[in-house]
């Protein structure tokens, strides 16, 4: 493994680190439903966040971008559309399954599809495969199945154990189902970046650092993907008459709501910054990096709810099992990250 190739997964690591981490500010909302505290977060994960980020970073983007096809522009959008419906989901999931089972199976499932479909339909996977790294390749995947298959069954675990007193919305069959939409739809955001790999050529020609050049295709997506949330979200407050807690509540200043919501839309976009950055790094196979990001981002959302005390009902042989997952997953990030470079 060499040592631009380590950098990359380092930072990543960071990316994922930050994406494991974006729900736990929506703990300390108080008196919103989802939908409101979903729409606040998602506005500055999928709309302000990314907007700044290019403004500072990319400087010029918007003149690269009118010069990108229309039909690229798109595509990516489409493919944000779904990816938002995707996340709405996603969300969902995360309160039938709670933050550790929810993030292992959703993001198992969209770091195998992910990783695959987009290289196969470029062409990149068969080349991959005839080589040395595709062997490695398929070795990673394999090997992280099998750590979202133990983090999966020491989730099932600890739900059993907690039997639904923990958290009155554990619902495992329902999560399941959600988890199954997730991760075949889920597959659209790696798609959506690789797709949108003209526009980053073209933002490096234009002399913008190739650290960065994938955070405008960012923000194409993205943009999609909020369009689907809003619409969805205020379909939500107006039927369940929340429109009226954006701007009061009964028990908290409303603007913490809306500072924890932002955090939470902060952190997880930062996770793009830093997984852009990397993958840059990451050489001809570039889109190994989306396995390790997943990988990774299982692994803190993990060590997140084991803070958060979502463990705490388990015994020893279930945490066992959660940490034996947590080790095989690591293990795949890396063994993904050198397919790409060997």
């Amino acid at each position: 493994m060499t040592l631009e190739l380590l950098f990359g997964i380092g930072l990543i690591a960071i990316g994922a680190f930050s994406s494991g981490s974006f729900s736990i500010p929506f703990g300390k909302t108080r008196n919103w439903a989802w939908e409101n505290y979903w729409l606040v977060y998602s506005l500055f994960a999928y709309v302000i966040v990314p907007v700044v980020a290019c403004v500072v970073f990319c400087p010029g983007f918007m003149d690269v971008l009118s010069g990108v096809s229309s039909q690229t522009l798109g595509w990516v959008f489409l493919l944000g559309i779904i990816y938002g419906v995707c996340n709405l989901t996603f969300g969902l999931s995360l309160c039938y399954l709670g933050v550790s089972l929810g993030f292992s199976l959703s993001l198992g499932l969209m770091m195998i599809l992910g990783t695959v479909i987009p290289p196969a339909i470029d062409g990149r996977l068969s080349v991959m495969l005839q080589q040395e790294s595709g062997s490695l390749l398929i070795v990673g995947l394999l090997i992280a199945a099998v750590g979202i298959a133990l983090s999966g069954y020491a989730g099932y675990r600890k739900d059993k154990c907690a039997d639904g007193e923990a958290n009155p919305e554990l619902n495992f069959k329902k999560g399941v189902v959600l988890v199954l939409f997730v991760g075949i739809t889920g597959a659209s955001q790696a798609l959506g970046i690789e797709q949108g790999i003209g526009i980053s050529s073209a933002l490096v020609a234009s002399g913008v650092d190739p650290l960065f050049q994938t955070l405008p295709v960012f923000m194409v997506l993205f943009g999609g993907s909020f369009v689907a949330t809003a619409l969805w979200c205020l379909f939500l407050c107006k039927k369940n008459h929340n429109l009226k807690t954006f701007v009061k509540t009964e028990e908290i200043a409303v603007a913490k709501n809306y500072l924890y919501s932002a955090l939470a839309g902060f952190l997880w976009f930062v996770n793009f910054i830093f997984y852009g950055m990397g993958k840059s790094r990451m050489g001809e196979f570039s889109f190994t990096a989306w396995g390790i990001l997943m990988s990774l981002t299982i692994v803190f959302a993990t060590l997140w709810g084991l803070y958060r005390g979502e463990w705490k009902a388990t015994d020893g042989k279930t945490k066992g099992w959660m940490y034996a997952g947590l080790v095989v997953l690591v293990v795949a990030s890396f063994i993904i990250g050198m397919s790409g470079g060997a």
